[in-house]
């Protein structure tokens, strides 16, 4: 399998289609809606910042022929989710592609405003409610990418101390939360099966981002530094969500994980369709959003 380089085929109502990608002011978010908008795409960035969302915006947009928007979001809250949502079926009536890439690491552990540990509220329960609440807002033929990680394979749902208030580290805070990514996508892609919507995930692989280092106080940044030749470049990194977002070769593939555009294999803990249903539930529970 190879990235498709096709342009966007207009969708049955003769329009450009649309893609929302989450993370988008920098690293592979905004690599991914440079190549969405290349294809074709009308494509809206989801971001936190205004000033880092604008500022991404303006550098996009250098290139004339890319239709492009912003609109903001915070993960780490429920509530804002809620109105994002209800903002953005207010602007648009069809959803042609998510890709849900934003995502958060830290050292020490955090809470979202809800009260959940801040990577399993991010990278996971945000991007839950996230989703089930533009759901009626994509067709047959719709695509939902996760950017997941191997990072998954060492992890493990706590189901009884999911905020890890007795046993947080950065590890086993961020395994979970990319584990979670793929079970809820396995989930997700049985109960769209009939809808035909697909939902896969993906690993980008270890990719020169932002990720990691902390905006306030720099932390992180010296490491990541003297890491950045062995990683590879953010659109390296986007080529596999593209992939998965565009390519004619997977429109009918749905419930796996990629890896550099192949299906790849996950952890064990992966495939259990219990913990996927429980985390489902759990997550249903959390947001208070039940899937329809």
């Amino acid at each position: 399998m190879s990235e498709s380089k096709e342009q966007s085929i207009p969708n049955e109502e003769g329009k450009k289609k649309t893609a929302l990608v989450t993370g988008a002011n920098s690293g592979m978010g905004k690599a991914t809606v440079a190549a969405l908008a290349d294809q074709g795409y009308q494509v809206i960035m989801l971001c936190r910042s205004r000033e880092r969302g604008e500022a991404a915006l303006r550098e996009l947009q250098e290139v004339e022929s890319r239709d492009l928007s912003l609109m903001l979001c915070n993960l780490a809250s429920l509530e804002n989710i809620r109105q994002f949502t209800e903002e953005f079926k207010e602007k648009y009536e069809k959803l042609d592609v998510l890709v849900n890439n934003a995502g958060v690491i830290s050292l020490n552990r955090r809470e979202t405003e809800d009260g959940l540990e801040e990577q399993f509220g991010v990278n996971h329960i945000g991007h839950f409610l996230l989703t089930l609440r533009l759901l009626d807002r994509m067709k047959q033929g719709g695509r939902i990418v996760v950017v997941a990680s191997g990072a998954h394979k060492i992890g493990r749902i706590h189901f009884n101390d999911y905020n890890l208030k007795y046993g947080f580290n950065v590890v086993t805070a961020y395994s979970q939360s990319k584990l979670a990514n793929i079970l809820f996508a396995r989930e997700l892609a049985e109960r769209l099966r009939d809808r035909g919507i697909t939902v896969n995930c993906c690993h980008p692989g270890a990719v020169a981002t932002s990720m990691g280092i902390d905006r306030n106080t720099g932390f992180g940044k010296t490491l990541v530094g003297l890491l950045k030749p062995y990683f590879i470049t953010p659109e390296m990194g986007a080529s596999t969500a593209i992939y998965l977002a565009t390519s004619p070769d997977v429109a009918k593939i749905t419930g796996k994980y990629f890896y550099r555009c192949w299906m790849s294999k996950t952890s064990k803990a992966a495939k259990s369709k219990k913990d996927a249903k429980r985390l489902f539930e759990l997550s249903e529970k959390l947001t208070g959003e039940k899937f329809k």
